[in-house]
């Protein structure tokens, strides 16, 4: 029997890489996806999309509808999502578009549904090289969180503690692009835009957009995704 593991998976490139690499490793995946009132929904699509792809069966979408009404974020809220034309152009202050806590609230509930299915490995896509500022995408925040989670689970103390795998976490985007791809991942099925068109179409000029197209550029492939504009990486 496969062992089990928790993948957070949004529908975008990294989390699918994830997947990728946990079922490459040998594991079952269960799949957690989050429904906090993003305003990119179409990726909850892209999610299904994925997990339809690999055949996940176990799959849990949770409800976090909390982090829209309480906004302040401009995933959430009524905020304008920042463009640009270049990489180039990001700065390394925390962006409008973190919202507020949301990796440690995605990883306390991954914690909890690792140890009621009896699951010791978490897998995540946090990326700290080719990333936008997030404060909860650093290792200090891993591993503090890590601890955390063995010192308040009856897994933990009874000598099962949970491992969170960063497979990502120090490659470039174009690293990961070439791993996924090395390992067959369906990123045409994929979605990260903040800030699509109604059809879904990528906007090509957000944050997420310009690292991603920075990624399969630097990777010499082509994004298969449609977008309104390519933008310049």
């Amino acid at each position: 029997m496969k062992p089990k593991a928790v993948v957070l998976t949004s529908g975008g490139l990294d989390s699918t890489t994830c997947i990728a690499v946990a079922i490459q490793q040998g594991f079952e995946v269960i799949g957690l996806t989050f429904d906090y009132g993003q305003r990119h929904r179409v990726e909850l699509e892209a999610a299904e999309r994925v997990r339809r792809h690999y055949d996940i069966q176990n799959h849990h979408l949770v409800q976090l509808s909390i982090l829209q009404q309480l906004g302040g974020s401009a995933l959430t809220d009524d905020i304008e999502i920042p463009k640009a034309d270049s990489t180039l152009e990001i700065t390394e202050d925390i962006p409008v578009t973190y919202v507020p806590a949301r990796n440690l609230l995605f990883l306390s509930y991954a914690t909890a549904v690792a140890e009621a299915v009896g699951a010791t490995d978490l897998f995540i896509g946090v990326n700290a090289l080719d990333y936008s500022g997030y404060p909860d995408c650093r290792p200090e925040f891993i591993h503090a969180f890590t601890q955390t989670a063995n010192l308040a689970t009856k897994a933990g103390v009874d000598g099962a503690p949970l491992t969170i795998h960063c497979p990502l976490l120090e490659l470039t985007k174009a690293e990961i692009i070439r791993l996924g791809q090395s390992l067959g991942a369906p990123y045409h099925l994929t979605h990260s835009c903040y800030d699509p068109d109604e059809n879904g179409r990528s906007c090509g000029h957000c944050d997420s957009c310009l690292l991603r197209l920075k990624g399969f550029n630097e990777a010499g492939t082509t994004d298969p995704i449609p977008y309104l504009g390519q933008g310049v990486a």
